[in-house]
């Protein structure tokens, strides 16, 4: 069962707009109405001026600070110009919430507008305005531009030579595609609490992912010595990628600075959906050059992604989404041109949300090889097969891919779906494949034996929801012989523990099982020597299992509790686990869809969605399963349904009656295939789960839906209104 999951549905954990301090004020921001605009004129006094309201500031008020989770471009408070609908301009410390925002709407701001653009196409033009023209000065920019520009992120992968590629080639089929905002629809808004205590050090509460990073970057952004800042521990109510960047915690820092003050600040939904980050939209542009029997020959991919106003919530070196590389997909080409671009707009600032850049890629490259694979007059199944990689290929950006089951997990998904039974009339089936390897990373963990029997696991990971805790709590009473539920799981706050890289690019079970077990191992190992010196006996015969240290040549046993207690100390063993390098395994996704369409109207009723995953050692089914369903669902509402719709800079699905997340009667049979394989990582040879199962979804469904009724939907999601405007195109 999941440790936390008695806590959750009694109530009784403790989220950060859960967690109050003595005399702590709750905050407010004024948020501007316009995409692009100068700040003539702030008039805070009647804001000021109201009972309960202890501080106002605006961008004159505070230091020019610039944050980010990597890149540092968005300001504290916008200063001389507003670059989104949403940003903030003032914040407001206040007695309560109510106050705080009839102080914030008390604000008067003077602004003269300014040209905008929202689309990456205009804001690459000549003639476009400069959103940032200072960008070459950002802190953590990953390369100087040759002159200031909206696009400030551009990446290249490939190999070979694309020219000679497509000499070679016999046919050459060219698509592009477009993919949507989607927002990540964790169930617990942004929040956060901002304490200065009364040594001067700033204690943080949030619900955020990666303590040790936002620990590094808030005090790096505000010029103050690391251990000057603590991240205290709160329970995480959903991440899905989105919640690792410092959000309103510097301003609530200003505010707490200025009052003396806790000060607590929790978003309105409405606030998210319209001020926070979600997953970027793009313009993706394809063209391969086949051979008439299907073999490809040359590949080349231009990404285009709308950054919104600023960069930095993107955790990542290069400020790119690191799923882009995957518009090659898991195929042989010997020639490859990938090259992705982010492009600064007016518009809402997008971020990290579950496999970022891989589920736009992939929903690309995997339309494209259904529409190469009719131009062809092949089945789609058979072009992959021929295709694929294998063990020992390289990536169309050159990388190995090893342990990589590819066509044994595609072969089993479509044995499942039994692909190439007749469709009844209107009914399609489609084919999305892709791969997956585990990020880098460092974590660390201390198991403690102590003297009234009990056992506590000590781990640098703040759970985000996925059943981390749950897979650790089974390592320590594996390794120690325990029923599960006497391990207690406490994660450490940033004093505490070792730098952690935090939660995301599927790393936590590679980067933090190991250090769990070996911190397990240690401490059973510490405990049998310990028993060794107290009893007289052969270290090397003793064996642990449950609460009794036992001889094996002898049968004797001695309880372990009652040797601590000689002792009088706990026994305690700590372990950091460090993964440098890329990881030596790689894991493959194979989903099918099938759809049934209405040709009259238009409308897709999702039927049947398999996936097939290329799996090692399972640590736990149940959550195992879980991953599995939840990245499916969150697949069928980017597929079919999810859009944070904006018009000209303004966000128009500001609650969830019009962001239309998938419920109960919307998900069909879903199907799960596991192909075991021996070769894992770690102890228990494992391979991570968490952003596999929302990849191939849109491209699946888009796939059925062209294969049911023979309409081709490129821009996502694929809604009822698209078809059937294709359908009487046709």
């Amino acid at each position: 069962p999941r440790v936390d999951g008695l806590d959750k549905v009694t109530g009784q954990a403790r989220y950060t707009a859960d967690t109050a301090l003595p005399g702590m004020l709750w905050a407010k921001a004024l948020r501007s109405p316009l995409p692009h605009a100068r700040i003539l004129r702030i008039d805070a006094s009647r804001a000021a001026a109201l009972p309960g309201v202890h501080a106002v500031l605006t961008g004159a008020d505070i230091p020019e600070v610039l944050f980010g989770r990597r890149l540092r471009d968005i300001p504290v408070l916008a200063r001389d110009r507003v670059r989104f609908i949403g940003e903030r301009v003032a914040g407001v410390a206040a007695e309560d919430p109510d106050i705080a925002q009839t102080a914030a709407d008390l604000i008067e701001v003077e602004y003269q507008e300014l040209p905008a653009v929202f689309e990456p196409q205009d804001a690459l033009a000549d003639d476009a305005p400069l959103l940032h023209p200072d960008v070459n000065s950002y802190v953590n920019l990953p390369r100087l531009l040759e002159r200031p520009s909206n696009a400030f992120v551009h990446d290249v992968w490939g190999k070979g030579d694309v020219a000679q590629g497509f000499a070679e080639a016999e046919l050459v089929v060219e698509s592009s595609f477009t993919t949507q905002r989607a927002h990540q629809a964790y169930l617990e808004p942004h929040a956060c609490l901002v304490w200065i205590d009364e040594q001067g050090r700033v204690q943080l509460w949030a619900p955020n992912k990666a303590p040790h990073r936002l620990k590094h970057d808030f005090a790096s952004a505000l010029g103050l010595p690391e251990e000057q800042v603590l991240v205290n521990h709160s329970t995480i109510g959903a991440d899905f990628g989105g919640k690792g960047s410092p959000m309103d915690m510097p301003l609530c820092y200003f505010l707490a600075q200025r009052t003396g003050r806790p000060i607590k600040m929790v978003m309105e939904y409405t606030e998210e959906f319209t001020a926070a980050n979600p997953r970027h939209p793009s313009v993706i542009q394809l063209k391969t050059g086949v051979k008439r029997d299907g073999t490809l020959v040359a590949h080349q991919a231009r990404l285009v992604f709308n950054s919104g106003a600023y960069g930095g919530f993107k955790p990542v070196p290069g400020a790119n989404l690191p799923g882009a590389e995957h518009a090659g997909g898991p195929y042989r080409i010997p020639h490859t041109r990938i090259e992705a671009v982010h492009v600064y707009t007016n518009s809402i600032p997008g971020g990290f949300f579950r496999g970022p850049g891989g589920v736009q890629a992939i929903f690309a490259i995997e339309s494209h090889m259904d529409i190469i694979a009719r131009r062809l007059g092949m089945d789609p199944l058979d072009l992959r097969m021929k295709n694929l990689l294998r063990e020992g290929d390289e990536t169309p950006t050159g990388h190995q891919v090893p342990g990589l089951r590819s066509t044994e997990t595609l072969q089993a998904a479509a044995e499942a779906a039994d692909y190439r039974a007749p469709r009844p009339p209107n009914v399609g089936r489609g084919i999305a494949v892709g791969h997956k390897d585990q990020g880098e990373g460092q974590s660390s963990a201390a198991v403690s034996l102590e003297i009234d029997g009990s056992v506590v696991l000590r781990t640098s990971v703040f759970e985000q929801g996925t059943g981390s805790y749950t897979a650790f709590r089974q390592i320590v009473a594996e390794e120690l012989g325990l029923p599960p539920e006497r391990v207690q799981v406490r994660p450490w706050n940033t004093d505490e523990a070792p730098f952690d890289t935090g939660i995301g690019a599927t790393r936590v079970t590679r980067v933090a099982v190991p250090a769990t077990y070996e911190a397990a191992r240690q401490a059973r190992q510490e405990l049998l020597r310990l028993a060794a010196e107290l009893l007289g006996w052969p270290e090397e015969r003793l064996t642990l299992s449950g609460d009794a240290v036992t001889r094996q040549d002898t049968g004797e046993s001695r309880p372990w509790p009652e040797l601590l207690a000689r002792v009088g100390h706990p026994v305690v063993a700590q372990s950091t686990n460090r993964e440098t390098e890329p990881a030596p395994a790689t894991a493959f996704i194979a989903q099918i869809a099938e759809v049934s369409v209405d040709p009259e109207t238009g409308q897709v009723r999702l039927l049947r969605i398999i996936s097939a995953h290329d799996v090692a050692r399972i640590l736990n089914p149940v959550g195992h399963q879980g991953q599995i369903n939840g990245g499916a669902v969150q697949g069928i509402g980017y597929a079919l349904s999810e859009e944070l719709r904006v018009v000209e800079g303004r966000v128009e699905t500001t609650n969830f009656g019009d962001y239309k997340i998938p419920t109960f009667r919307d998900i069909p049979e879903l199907r799960t295939v596991l192909v075991e394989s021996p070769g894992g990582l770690g102890p228990y040879q494992t391979k991570g789960i968490g952003e596999y199962a929302i990849e191939g979804i849109a491209a699946a469904v888009a796939n059925a839906v062209a294969d049911a009724v023979g309409v081709r939907v490129r821009d996502l999601p694929v809604t009822a209104e698209k078809v059937y405007r294709a359908l009487k195109t046709q």
